[in-house]
């Protein structure tokens, strides 16, 4: 194997640790480091377990010890090259000897980027690039806060066939399957915070928590931020304020001012579950940036619709999406459509 081929095998392998299941979704990205020795044979590898832990290269080199000099170093991401909760992976690189280092994509957040250029100038040679866009993906919405200022937004709805969220007498439950309420609980997961309007909050009085398939509230650990918006006052009693979760109130209707305070807490990806006037506030903000839709094969013919009033009069300016998945979920009776979508041109630059 050429050194370029043992490369791009140890970024595959990289990009693998990067996403080991059971590493808690937080504001760090998700990075794996692959150390080669010069003939390019592995010699170790380590992954980031969440916040506070010993970044990829950290790991990779506790387990390397003196292995590591003279070695390149494969990274998914651009060492940082900044203090934090731990030190920088640039300066860590530098005291192991660490000659070449060979990373995928490059560290967008002002605060960690610049480690290509500090490993340069001490005279390591350096190489951005590899497998650039599969590593991305490790990191996608992690990856669009940095650049555009502002958290990725999840619009995730339940809608019969015929687009409605509930029935004339106001009815909702349940619009969706089972098997479609527990792939929600999935989608919930992958969220920094999950975000809903306190009209929704009011009338259904939802728990905005990640449960397991017997309906259980995970931990409180791996609970995403409850986020709830809006300017009226809520009850005591309403369940999106027990101790299951942690929940902030965001007492604006601006989706820029709200998603401006969510970045502050370090929240990159943003699941909207709110009812259809807040989803309508936010598309015609142009800050959604994916759609997840559960069509049932329901007909009500009356009802709420999925959607509010988004000031479209005209077919010519419908808002239009961009399918990126479809897939089953349930099978007979429970079976329902989820489609994955992308609005074709939403607003990534404002952040009020």
């Amino acid at each position: 194997m050429t050194g370029r081929d043992a490369e791009r095998a140890a970024m595959a392998r990289a990009i693998v640790l990067a996403r080991t299941p059971g590493v808690p979704v937080g504001p760090n990205p998700r990075v794996g480091c692959v150390l080669l020795d010069p003939d390019g044979v592995p010699v170790a590898e380590g992954f980031h377990r969440g916040a506070g832990t010993p970044h990829a290269e950290v790991d990779a080199l506790r387990r390397a010890g003196d292995r590591a000099r003279g070695a390149t170093a494969v990274v998914t991401l651009e060492p940082c090259n900044h203090t934090g909760r731990t030190g920088p992976c640039a300066e860590a690189l530098l005291g192991a000897g660490v000659v070449r280092v060979v990373y995928a994509q490059d560290d967008a957040s002002p605060n960690a980027r610049g480690g290509a250029e500090r490993l340069r100038a001490a005279g390591v040679d350096v190489e951005g690039g590899l497998l650039a866009a599969e590593a991305r993906q490790v990191n996608a919405a992690w990856s669009f806060a940095a650049e555009h200022g502002r958290p990725f937004v999840t619009w995730k709805l339940a809608t019969t066939l015929d687009g409605r969220s509930a029935a004339a007498d106001g009815s909702s439950r349940w619009v969706s399957s089972a098997p479609a309420r527990r792939d929600t609980h999935r989608l919930r997961a992958e969220c920094d915070a999950v975000l809903a309007g306190t009209g929704t909050v009011l009338v259904d009085d939802p728990r905005l928590t990640v449960r397991d398939e017997l309906d259980v509230d995970l931990p409180r650990e791996r609970q995403p931020l409850r986020a709830v918006m809006g300017l009226r006052e809520l009850p005591t009693d309403r369940r999106v304020l027990d101790d299951a979760a942690e929940t902030v109130l965001l007492r604006t209707r601006d989706p820029h001012r709200a998603l401006a305070q969510l970045l502050a807490r370090e929240c990159r990806h943003v699941l909207l579950e709110g009812g259809p006037a807040l989803a309508a506030g936010f598309l015609r903000a142009g800050v959604v940036d994916e759609v997840v839709a559960y069509v049932a094969p329901l007909l009500l013919g009356a009802g709420t619709s999925a959607v509010g009033d988004l000031g479209i009069t005209t077919i010519a300016d419908a808002l239009h999406l961009r399918l990126r998945d479809v897939a089953s979920v349930g099978a007979g009776a429970e079976a329902n459509v989820r489609l994955t979508l992308a609005p074709e041109h939403p607003d990534h630059g404002r952040t009020e």
